[in-house]
């Protein structure tokens, strides 16, 4: 296509200029087809300069599109890089975890606060008054006391200190088991030397 023919989504001043020339009669479209078929600026010098002038500014804003076009597809591959996704991701997920806790603590302490006092404790008959006192009174006292009861259980020896008592008492027990044997065979042989002078004595 030449230079001079018609563009099909814009038209240029010096296009529109030369349909009107060639709508009135002042020039023709043939005069016009020779003149653009040539390739030489004679018809018009600035004519063909304010058309270059359009075309060169056309294509820097073609060229300036681009380069915005290309700078947003590197940021957005920097941005959407699987490094700084995964500290992003990760930083994100620490800061859900922290509110979903906050939310924890904050949804018990209001079930907390909205619920009723009186529902916290349990009725008491008029009739269990009085047992109720004394059971009390006896928590107390049993509370008074748990402290020496834990100090006199922590003191009984445990199974290991008995079974070494035990072991002691058995070589003791053995001991004297041998003592008493040794006794009873001294008895036994003074019995039968005394048995035998008394049968030598007599005879």
């Amino acid at each position: 296509m030449s230079r001079w023919d018609l563009c099909l989504f814009s038209v240029t001043p010096s296009a529109s200029l030369l349909s009107r020339c060639v709508s009135r009669g002042a020039v023709s479209q043939e005069d016009i087809d020779s003149t653009s078929s040539n390739g030489s600026p004679a018809f018009s010098p600035h004519l063909y300069r304010a058309e270059e002038r359009t075309r060169t500014q056309r294509k820097l804003e073609e060229l300036q599109l681009q380069m915005e076009m290309l700078r947003a597809e590197k940021w957005s591959a920097d941005v959407t890089h699987h490094v700084h996704l995964a500290g992003r991701f990760q930083s994100l997920q620490m800061f859900c975890v922290h509110l979903q806790d906050l939310l924890k603590e904050q949804n018990n302490l209001r079930q907390k606060l909205m619920k009723p006092l009186g529902h916290t404790h349990l009725p008491v008959h008029a009739h269990l008054h009085r047992s109720l006192v004394d059971t009390l009174q006896s928590l107390l006292s049993f509370m008074d006391t748990l402290e020496d009861t834990l100090n006199s259980v922590r003191n009984i020896p445990t199974a290991s200190e008995r079974l070494t008592q035990l072991d002691s008492s058995l070589v003791q027990i053995l001991a004297q088991v041998a003592r008493v044997e040794n006794l009873t065979n001294q008895v036994l042989q003074w019995k039968e030397v005394r048995s035998s002078v008394l049968s030598d004595s007599s005879a």
